[in-house]
């Protein structure tokens, strides 16, 4: 999977977002799927890779030290998934990004220690557009979100963290930030289901890379470029 084609499929997630809302798990069974599907021809039939998609697959639980947790991705010797040896988190934000920033990287390094601390590697990719709502317990738009480059500094710091030293960070983490096409019309209210018709009804709906600068990261975060990091996921797994 190329980075063009990264986006389309993150480009169809969003679609079913829109479609079936955020309690549904739909969304997850496009992205989750297609990041599977390219990481097991990468690897090749030594491997099993297990995630949620579209034909019933499942997420596979691994080990941890303190518990035993399903992961997004999961990389096995068996296909029952009984001999772990990697795991993936993928989280894609589409909505109220701020008041949930701190627990969205507070809780990706909990999930890391939990695996890591079993000597299992672990790897994350975190997605978020660069503008995305703020929407209040009724469903109102009160405010577009930015994510900004005070936002980014936490990555600045984890990626300056040596993963042979802390076992808090991931192996290698993907920062992905994306751009929706902008709202070129005049919403009539700010309704969160306006905001969702504007894109079901655009076509095509074109996500692309962001292209606000953020600087540039050290090794153990990669920056907006899928096919760098799934190469270094499967040579990781590879060497092991």
């Amino acid at each position: 999977m190329t980075d063009n084609q990264f986006l389309d499929t993150l480009s169809n997630s969003f679609k079913i977002f829109l479609e079936t809302g955020s309690r549904s798990n739909k969304k997850l069974k496009v992205l989750h799927a297609a990041i599977a599907k390219d990481i097991k021809e990468r690897l090749g039939s030594m491997y099993y890779i297990h995630s949620l998609d579209e034909s019933g697959g499942r997420e596979a639980k691994i080990q941890g030290r303190y518990i035993n947790k399903n992961v997004d991705i999961t990389i096995s010797e068996d296909k029952e998934a009984k001999k772990s040896i990697a795991g993936i988190g993928v989280k894609f934000v589409m909505q109220n990004y701020n008041q949930n920033s701190n627990n969205y990287f507070e809780n990706m390094l909990g999930e890391t220690v939990n695996i890591r601390a079993k000597n299992i590697p672990y790897f994350q990719i975190f997605i978020v557009p660069d503008k995305l709502p703020y929407y209040t317990k009724g469903g109102v738009i009160k405010k577009m979100e930015k994510f900004l480059a005070h936002h980014a500094k936490k990555y600045f710091s984890l990626a300056s963290d040596d993963p042979d030293c802390y076992i808090h960070t991931p192996n290698k983490t993907l920062l992905y930030i994306i751009s929706l096409p902008a709202i070129n019309v005049e919403l009539k209210t700010t309704k969160k289901a306006e905001y969702y018709n504007f894109y079901k009804n655009l076509y095509p709906l074109i996500i692309k890379k962001s292209t606000m600068n953020y600087g540039d990261f050290e090794k153990s975060v990669i920056f907006n470029d899928y096919e760098k990091f799934i190469n270094k996921i499967c040579h990781h797994i590879k060497s092991i």
